[in-house]
């Protein structure tokens, strides 16, 4: 009797209380938190997507800064306050980029009264004749006939500048304040960021590493260092290669005389930064010292040094440093660099090395190691 009983309980099936959770196994747990995970990330991507270039930015500089930043800590009283090294490192990055764009701001304010006046003046009495068109080696006199009238005549010289009209400099400039508003909010969560990722920035990099050894594992850490190393090595090349290049055709700028020289060397140092953004710049002092010079082999010899100087670096100075620092084929380093600018913007012109190093990284450490180890095996 007892064992009858004891055999139709065991054969009655298990009965669970419907408030308790169902048991799950540790695999199903892993994908439910890694779908989790992602779903978070996308989200919070999706709602970061227009201030993901500034907290870009902070990132760069931050990686791009942080060797300096810990020699200069003893100095920025961290003693006397956790929070006073960091606020005095981002202050000081803040004037460097603050105190040239304000400069040249000014500058280009003062040359814009001059130039609105220059075109009030031509409009009225048209433009005079140059004194370099008499000095150009061919069709002087086809020139010098085209000029007199289309732009030596008072009624001509009007036409051309009949689209600069009240209307549209009201219009432009409404434009260019509501950019500049945005931009300087920007730049200024750009420095928030920025006072966040040093503060925390030794935190910051050994929960990476972790995450990265947790996923990856060892792989895992040599990427991000890899990757660290591409973005201070880009940065650091590009601000090297274009404050050389900056100086050097600002010595041509000074000796040939250009107007506001110490503008157009910051201009052009900023722009250089930029691939051919240097060449406008050197264009337009070229330009602007043959319209107030009227030397057209002064202009020409402005011209020439900025291109040779613009090629050089660009082509071979640049992506030589950038490929050595980040251990990057010359050819692999140009993709990623000019690549990088095409599909991201400015702000691909670092990360594009950064993605170009962590390929080469998976295929040397990760492949390449791989298949020397099975076939030591066999």
């Amino acid at each position: 009797m007892s064992e009858r009983h004891t055999s139709k309980r065991r054969a009655e099936p298990a009965k669970f209380d419907r408030h308790e959770p169902l048991p799950l196994n540790s695999q199903a747990r892993m994908v439910a938190r890694t779908g989790l995970t992602i779903a978070l990330v996308l989200l919070a991507l999706w709602i970061a997507a227009d201030f993901l270039p500034a907290l870009g930015w902070a990132a760069i500089i931050a990686i791009a800064a942080w060797p300096l930043y810990v020699r200069c800590i003893p100095y920025l009283g961290e003693t006397r306050s956790p929070i006073l090294a960091p606020l005095i490192f981002t202050a000081l990055i803040a004037a460097i980029v603050f105190v040239p764009l304000a400069f040249a701001a000014h500058q280009i304010a003062r040359q814009g009264d001059a130039t609105f006046a220059w075109i009030a003046q031509s409009r009225e009495s048209g433009i005079a004749i140059p004194s370099w068109i008499a000095q150009l080696p061919i069709a002087a006199e086809t020139v010098r006939q085209w000029w007199e009238q289309n732009l030596s005549d008072p009624a001509a010289a009007a036409s051309w500048f009949r689209s600069i009209n009240a209307d549209k400099a009201v219009e432009w400039t409404s434009a260019l304040g509501s950019q500049l508003l945005h931009r300087g909010f920007m730049f200024f969560l750009c420095l928030i960021a920025l006072f966040g990722f040093l503060r925390h920035g030794a935190w910051i990099s050994a929960r990476l590493l972790d995450t990265a050894d947790r996923i990856l594992g060892d792989p895992g850490e040599r990427l991000a260092s890899k990757m660290v190393d591409a973005v201070r090595g880009t940065v650091n090349g590009t601000v090297l290669v274009a404050f050389a290049e900056g100086l050097l055709i600002g010595v041509a700028y000074l000796l040939a005389g250009v107007p506001s020289p110490v503008l157009f060397t910051l201009l052009t140092i900023a722009f250089a930064m930029v691939p051919f953004g240097a060449w406008a710049a050197f264009s337009v002092a070229s330009v602007v010292l043959l319209i107030s010079d009227g030397n057209l082999w002064s202009a020409l010899g402005v011209f020439g040094w900025g291109a040779a100087v613009m090629l050089a670096g660009d082509h071979f100075v640049w992506p030589t440093l950038v490929g050595n620092a980040a251990r990057l084929p010359f050819l692999l380093a140009l993709i990623g660099i000019f690549g990088g600018l095409q599909v991201f913007g400015l702000i691909g012109l670092f990360v594009g090395p950064v993605i170009m190093a962590a390929l080469l990284t998976i295929w040397r450490e990760w492949l390449v190691r791989v298949d020397v180890a099975e076939r030591a095996i066999q």
